[in-house]
């Protein structure tokens, strides 16, 4: 009778998982996984917070670099310094600020307009770069916990074998397992979720850096010219 009796609630046990729906599924999984599954847990949600918060920031201070320096070499061709930098100043991305503190200058010397230009982009980098350090911590942290969670498990499951009586080291070797490969998955999927989202930022960062180096540089050479030919109007003395 015993053997049938255990087939019997291994099958009410399958049965049982079978029936379940993704909730009751999440809900076991991260308790079967031990205490370290919801640190790993609170990690994730604070490399999603962090990247939520980075997307939303890289929407509001990217823009098409090209399009904006036409706009302004328009002006600026056209002796239209304050219109150029009224453009700048209706938009909040990043790169329309460093061009605007450049055409403030419009009338200095090569060397003033370049120092404007040069604090704007040192003010700027550090928006763009900001909490990347810390996803990319999370990640890392995510990799590290679920080595401990499976640390964990197989140091439950080898005093189960040592200590436990014969009637429960299925059981605690069971759960000893199943704390290791838990802590194991959840740590990895944080871990490359995370990894993917900063290394998207990353490089969509790069691109705004780069951007606003190169047109920083084009807007120099844009007015230095234009200087040197004596038709930048000083309308724009108002602005500096």
């Amino acid at each position: 009778m015993e053997p049938v009796t255990t087939a019997t609630a291994v099958n009410a046990a399958a049965a049982a998982v079978t029936n379940e729906n993704f909730i009751q599924w999440c809900a076991r999984f991260m308790s079967e996984g031990g205490i370290f599954m919801w640190i790993i847990a609170i990690v994730w949600c604070v490399g999603i917070a962090i990247s939520v918060e980075r997307l939303k920031n890289y929407f509001k201070y990217d823009i098409d670099g090209a399009s904006l320096f036409a706009t302004i070499k328009k002006y600026v061709i056209g002796n239209q310094v304050q219109e150029a930098i009224q453009t700048c100043s209706e938009s909040n991305a990043l790169l329309p600020f460093v061009m605007k503190n450049g055409l403030k200058r419009a009338n200095q010397a090569k060397d003033q307009i370049q120092d404007a230009l040069e604090a704007s982009i040192l003010e700027t980098v550090p928006k763009i770069e900001q909490n990347l350090s810390y996803l990319a911590l999370a990640a890392n942290l995510s990799t590290l916990l679920g080595l401990l969670g499976t640390i964990q498990g197989l140091i439950q499951s080898f005093a189960a074998v040592a200590q436990a009586e014969a009637s429960q080291k299925a059981q605690l070797l069971a759960e000893g397992i199943a704390v290791a490969m838990n802590t194991t998955a959840l740590g990895l999927i944080s871990a490359i979720s995370l990894m993917v989202v900063h290394s998207y930022l990353m490089a969509r960062g790069e691109k705004m850096i780069g951007q606003i180096e190169e047109h920083s540089v084009k807007l120099l050479d844009l007015l230095s010219t234009k200087k040197a030919g004596g038709v930048v109007s000083s309308s724009n003395d108002k602005a500096a």
